[in-house]
C-alpha cells in the first residue's frame, strides 16, 4: 500500500495541475504538498529498511529492497527540493499572467517524478525498462520548455540518442528474458532472474549485459554516448537540472547495476572490467571537457558523466567494501549535484546568463550565489570536509585493498584534473575582476530556502552518517553481491 500511494501521489498532482480553474499558486503548492508526502513515505521505508523491517509490495511487481529504498529516497529528496525551488524560480523565470505555462510545466513536472520513482519500486525488468524509457518521454517537454532554438536542439538530440540506447536496452532485457525461459525459471524479476542465473547460458547473459550497459549507459551519460547530456542539462530549467543530473541518470545506473549479481553467477564474465572501461572512458572524456567548458550549467553536467564514470568503476571493483562505496557515492553524488544546480539556478536568475566568462566577482554582487557556488564547486569537486570526499576516498582505500593499482591511479588522476577544471571556472565567476553588474534584487524566498535544506546534507554528511542511513547503504551495497 505504501508503494503504490508513492506512485499515486505524483499523478495526483499532475492532475490537480490540469484543472482549468487551478491558479499557478495551487499548482506549486499541489507539487511542494505531494512531494513532501513522497519523501515522507520514502523516508519511512528506508527508515524500516535501515531497521530490518520489510516494506510489503506486490509480489513480482512492486518490492522495495535497500538499494531500491535507497535510489526512492534520493528521487523523492530531490523531487520535494526541486518543487521548492521552482516555486520562486518560475516565477522570476517565467511571466504567464494566466498560469498556464506554469501549470503545464507542474504537471510535467510530476509526471517525470512518477517516472523516476517508479524505476526502482517496480520488481518486473521489462516494466523497469517502460518506467526508465518513460523518463526521457516525460522529462523532454521539460528540457524544451523555455522553447528557445537552443532547448528545441537540446530536445531533439536528447530524445533522439537517449531512445536509441533505450532500443539497445530493449534487445538486452529480451535476451535476458529469452536465456530465463530456456531455465524454466520463475517470475521475471530482479531477484527470480538472480537465481535462474546459473542456470542461463553464459552468452546470453554476456551479450545482454552489453546491450544493457550501452544502452542504460547512453541515458546515464556514459562516454561515447554522453554528448545529449550537456546540451539538455543547460537548456532545461535549473530546477528539472537538479532533477536530470541529480537522480534521473541514477536511476539508469540503477538498471545497470542491478545485474551485478546476475552476472556473478557466471565464471569469468567479464561484466566487472567492462564497468571499469566504461567508467574510466567516462571519467577521462569528462575530466579533459570540464577545463575548455564555457557555460556554467554545461561544467555541472560534464561533472556529472564525471561522476557516472566514478560510480561505475567503484561498482566493477566489486567486494563488498567496492560496492559500499559505489552506493556511498551514489547518494553524495545526488545530493551534491542537485544542489549545485540549485546554485546555478540562483546565479542565473541574479545574472541573467550562463555565459562563464560574463559572470565576475559574484561574492560582491549577490554573495548568497556566490557563496552557493563556491560551496558547490568544492563539494562536486571531492574536497574535504565535504560528503563527496568521504565517498571518493572510500573507492580509493577499496581499490588499494583489492589491488587495483593502476585503476585506483586514473582514477585519482582524473579526478583531479576534473577538481582543477571546476575550481578553475568556479573561482573567476565567484572572485574575479570583471563586468557583472549588481544583481537586480535578492532571491525568490523558495530558492533561498531551497540552498539551505539541500547544503545541510553536503556538508553534514561529510562529518556525520547517521546510524539508519549507514544500515541502509549496507544493505544497498548486500544487494549487489550474491
Amino acid at each position: 500500500m505504501e508503494l503504490l500511494c508513492i506512485l499515486a501521489i505524483p499523478l495526483i498532482s499532475a492532475g490537480l495541475s490540469i484543472i482549468r480553474t487551478s491558479t499557478q499558486r495551487m499548482a506549486a503548492g499541489a507539487s511542494v504538498l505531494g512531494t513532501l508526502a513522497v519523501f515522507i513515505l520514502s523516508w519511512r521505508a528506508a527508515w524500516g529498511l535501515g531497521h530490518g523491517i520489510e516494506i510489503p509490495g506486490i509480489r513480482g511487481w512492486l518490492s522495495c529492497d535497500g538499494f531500491s529504498a535507497l535510489i526512492l529516497l534520493l528521487v523523492s529528496f530531490v523531487g520535494f527540493a526541486a518543487a521548492i525551488f521552482s516555486w520562486g524560480y518560475m516565477s522570476a523565470r517565467i511571466h504567464d499572467n494566466g498560469g498556464k505555462r506554469v501549470r503545464r510545466y507542474y504537471r510535467r513536472y510530476n509526471l517525470f517524478l512518477f517516472s523516476m520513482l517508479a524505476v526502482p519500486i517496480l520488481s518486473q525488468i521489462a516494466m523497469v525498462w517502460i518506467a526508465v524509457e518513460l523518463t526521457t518521454l516525460l522529462s523532454v517537454f521539460l528540457v524544451s520548455f523555455e522553447n528557445t532554438a537552443e532547448a528545441m536542439e537540446a530536445a531533439w538530440k536528447y530524445v533522439v540518442l537517449t531512445c536509441m540506447g533505450a532500443a539497445l536496452a530493449l534487445v538486452g532485457v529480451l535476451i535476458l528474458y529469452w536465456g530465463q525461459s530456456l531455465t524454466a525459471g520463475g517470475a521475471f524479476t530482479w531477484s527470480g532472474l538472480t537465481e535462474a542465473s546459473p542456470k542461463i547460458p553464459p552468452a546470453f547473459l554476456k551479450t545482454a549485459f552489453l546491450f544493457i550497459l550501452v544502452g542504460f549507459g547512453t541515458k546515464a551519460g556514459l562516454a561515447p554516448l554522453h554528448t545529449w547530456l550537456p546540451d539538455a542539462h543547460s537548456q532545461a530549467p535549473s530546477p528539472v537540472c537538479a532533477l536530470l543530473s541529480g537522480v534521473e541518470t541514477t536511476t539508469a545506473l540503477y538498471a545497470i547495476l542491478r545485474l551485478i549479481p546476475v552476472m556473478d553467477g557466471v565464471s569469468s564474465a567479464g561484466s566487472s572490467t567492462w564497468l571499469i572501461v566504461f567508467g574510466l572512458i567516462s571519467m577521462g572524456a569528462a575530466a579533459f571537457l570540464l577545463i575548455q567548458v564555457r557555460d556554467y550549467k554545461r561544467l555541472f553536467a560534464f561533472s556529472t558523466i564525471e561522476h557516472m564514470g566514478i560510480i561505475l568503476v567503484a561498482a566493477g571493483l566489486g567486494r563488498e567494501a567496492a560496492y559500499l562505496a559505489s552506493t556511498y557515492q551514489m547518494m553524495t553524488h545526488a545530493v551534491t549535484k542537485s544542489f549545485c544546480f540549485f546554485a546555478a539556478g540562483a546565479v542565473l536568475l541574479m545574472t541573467g546568463t550562463r555565459e562563464i566568462s560574463s559572470v565576475r566577482g559574484l561574492i560582491r554582487t549577490s554573495p548568497i550565489a556566490g557563496i552557493s557556488l563556491m560551496i558547490g564547486g568544492l563539494a562536486i569537486a571531492g574536497a574535504p570536509p565535504f560528503a563527496v570526499f568521504l565517498s571518493e576516498f572510500s573507492i580509493f582505500r577499496a581499490g588499494l585493498a583489492e589491488g587495483r593499482y593502476g585503476v585506483t591511479g586514473l582514477l585519482i588522476l582524473f579526478i583531479i584534473i576534473a577538481f582543477g577544471g571546476i575550481m578553475y571556472h568556479v573561482n573567476r565567476m565567484v572572485f574575479g575582476q570583471g563586468q557583472t553588474g549588481p544583481a537586480p534584487g535578492s532571491l525568490p524566498l523558495s530558492c533561498r530556502l531551497t540552498l539551505a535544506m539541500t547544503v545541510l546534507p553536503v556538508i553534514l554528511l561529510g562529518f556525520y552518517m547517521p546510524e539508519p542511513l549507514h544500515n541502509l547503504l549496507r544493505f544497498a551495497a548486500a544487494c549487489l553481491g550474491r
